[in-house]
């Protein structure tokens, strides 16, 4: 699958230093609906791992919403985490940690 231009898609974008959420349309990619992708605080400075959600019923069955869920998390996460610095992590050190602190 090609990289996709979130950008164009985006219809609601919240970002801070304690996580926020991106909201895409899916009507350019093949299906009727919208996905999400957020990330909570832990606390400590440290954000928990970015997850995603679709309205799309069984998306999680369904492959191609699964990459572009995984393509939407990565650009979350370039969006809302440092890539300098003592607080950066990699993509994957934060998806091993929790989704939220509660």
């Amino acid at each position: 699958m090609k990289i996709i231009n979130f950008k164009s898609i985006t219809l609601r974008q919240e970002i801070s230093h304690r996580g926020g959420g991106i909201e895409i349309s899916l009507d350019t990619l093949g299906y009727e609906g919208k996905m999400t992708a957020y990330q909570n605080y832990l606390g400590g400075g440290i954000l928990g791992k970015v997850a995603s959600d679709c309205n799309v019923p069984e998306w999680r069955n369904d492959a191609k919403l699964l990459e572009i869920s995984e393509q939407l998390k990565k650009y979350f996460f370039n969006l809302t985490n440092p890539k300098e610095g003592w607080e950066s992590l990699s993509y994957k050190q934060n998806q091993s940690l929790d989704i939220s602190a509660y």
